[in-house]
């Protein structure tokens, strides 16, 4: 059947209403009334949110959103809350979560002033910058050697944006190719049919240690900029958000938050107990002390 054009406008004003609704309404309240909150996860953001196995998340911000959850367990008295699981994708994730489909995201998600106009953010978690994964065997090492180059990136992230911009700057003519997630860029860089995944250098590190033959890869190239990570929430709702922080800043000051750093970051991780091995940042163990939810530029 074929909408007419007033009738699609309606459906848009609709959804545009409920999205707007669900923005400024009370999380703990929705959350309490339905006996439910739902939380976000990554498929193959390693090792923020990755999954071990079908449907089932594990990671740091995984272990950050179960915190959230203790906490909004015991302020709504409420032991036997049901948790809901719900993978989301770069492109999804923010419509999700302004529309009411989703409670809380922690993943590998930037926090940065153009997603604060519809998103609020929680304390910053992580610091990364864009580089690039690419084959051993191409003996490419930096920006200027993919000049010509296809690059496989994930759509709806900050990275496509910079790369954009670097490659519009530098004048690389690169072949720039949207994927659905990660694990989709990879497979391409795997396969010969990119020269390379351009993404957080962190999420690059974890992929590379997951992946099939890690020693094959490697990660290269200087950051083009620094961006933190933060749990997003939704917008004007600052009973929910001041939880969240509390949860982050109780972390971060009982010195639990550089255990679980150490656990995912520095120690063996699933599936091939392979260790990243990338210690804390200047910049994520000054936040440990400013405890700032500054958004990057």
């Amino acid at each position: 059947m074929k909408l007419s054009p007033l009738m699609t406008a309606a459906l848009l004003g609709i959804a545009s209403l409920q999205a707007a609704q669900a923005q400024g309404q009370d999380t703990l309240a929705k959350i309490d009334k339905d006996n439910k909150i739902t939380l976000a996860y990554r498929e193959s953001s390693v090792p923020f949110s990755y999954l071990e196995a079908p449907g089932k998340p594990i990671g740091f911000a995984v272990e950050l959103s179960n915190a959230v959850v203790a906490e909004v367990k015991k302020q709504l008295n409420k032991p036997n809350l049901e948790v809901a699981l719900m993978p989301v994708t770069s492109q999804n994730r923010i419509p999700l979560l302004t529309n009411g489909t989703i409670d809380l995201e922690c993943g590998s998600t930037t926090n940065n002033t153009a997603r604060g106009k519809d998103v609020a953010f929680a304390i910053n978690h992580f610091y990364t910058g864009t580089r690039a994964l690419v084959k051993k065997s191409s003996n490419i090492k930096d920006w200027a050697d993919l000049k010509g180059k296809k690059v496989a990136i994930t759509t709806g992230t900050t990275n496509m944006l910079v790369v954009r911009k670097y490659n519009e700057e530098k004048k690389l003519d690169l072949d720039i190719i949207g994927t659905k997630d990660h694990a989709d860029a990879l497979l391409l860089v795997e396969s010969d049919r990119a020269a390379a995944f351009p993404m957080d250098d962190i999420l690059l590190f974890g992929l590379k240690a997951n992946a099939k033959d890690p020693a094959s890869l490697e990660v290269v190239g200087e950051a083009l900029q620094v961006e933190p990570y933060a749990c997003m929430l939704r917008k004007d709702d600052p009973k929910f958000k001041a939880l969240v922080d509390g949860v982050f800043t109780g972390l971060m000051k009982s010195g639990e938050f550089e255990k679980m750093y150490a656990k995912w970051f520095m120690g063996p991780i699933p599936p091939k107990n392979q260790a990243i091995g990338l210690p804390m940042s200047k910049e994520l163990k000054d936040n440990l002390k400013a405890l700032s939810d500054k958004p990057a530029t």
